[in-house]
């Protein structure tokens, strides 16, 4: 693609003997959101951190709003913003006090107005003041996306965000990465959480065994299966139907029909 802000060739890491990327290419187009699905021990975490030059690739390229990961490490730090399976936010300071912290290092103007724009984006105002360590799951991630968007970086990559939350806390965080489209940030979001991926993806890429072995919409990845036979209720195969079906079709099984049901 031409208008892509990330672009991966041929990316391969090992660690050991164990190949945990094997040839990996995507496309992150700008302005959109694309889930990077796969299952533990995929190698998702891994390309992420290839991709924040957090770890150097043993082969392949990928290039980050233009610049290459291992010739222009700094650059592409300078591009891009990751928040991790963990929030990274100080428990003993206060929600602005984080954000006021993060912009002084950034050393941009008016730390104090950043941090109050923020809060009131993130629906954080009436619990700017009181310690981060006595936030919900849900808040804390919140803050934490926040705090990963001071500076404007033009890309965020969220390395599977809402590990661990409860359903409201995690509903809240997709409300958020909808939000964060809606301004036109570029997301690669990284999840194993199949409702998550077909809820927020503009494409869906999953990751299996080191290889991305099917990218395209949802709509394109659900057209992979045959067509549901109508009995009472046609039921559309879900992106669990289309991931169940290409991974197990990679490790030599056929690629099948959704299931089926009939109304009662």
């Amino acid at each position: 693609m031409d208008d892509s802000t990330i672009v991966v060739r041929g990316l391969r890491k090992a660690f050991g003997d164990v190949d945990v990327l094997r040839g990996v290419d995507l496309d992150v187009p700008r302005g959109s959101v694309v889930a990077l699905l796969g299952s533990n021990g995929a190698g998702k975490t891994t390309a992420v951190r290839v991709l924040a030059t957090l770890l150097r690739p043993d082969g392949g390229t990928a290039r980050v709003n233009g610049f290459d990961v291992v010739a222009e490490p700094a650059q592409v730090r300078a591009s891009i913003s990751l928040t991790g399976q963990f929030t990274a936010v100080d428990d003993v300071l206060t929600g602005r006090e984080n954000l006021v912290l993060v912009a002084k290092l950034r050393h941009l103007a008016d730390p104090a107005t950043i941090a109050a724009e923020l809060l009131e984006r993130f629906a954080l105002t009436d619990a700017a003041d009181r310690r981060a360590g006595t936030y919900s799951g849900g808040m804390r991630r919140r803050l934490d996306i926040a705090m990963s968007l001071i500076g404007d970086p033009p890309v965020l990559v969220l390395d599977e965000p809402t590990t661990g939350l409860d359903p409201q806390a995690r509903l809240t965080v997709w409300e958020t990465i909808e939000q964060l489209a809606g301004f036109g940030t570029t997301v690669l979001l990284t999840t194993q959480h199949l409702e998550e991926a077909e809820r927020l993806a503009d494409r869906i890429a999953i990751l299996h065994e080191g290889r991305i072995i099917v990218d395209g919409t949802l709509a394109e990845l659900r057209a992979l299966l045959p067509p549901a036979e109508v009995v009472y209720v046609e039921q559309q195969p879900t992106l669990e139907d289309v991931f169940l079906a290409v991974v197990g079709a990679s490790a030599g099984a056929p690629v099948g029909a959704p299931t089926e049901e009939v109304s009662s």
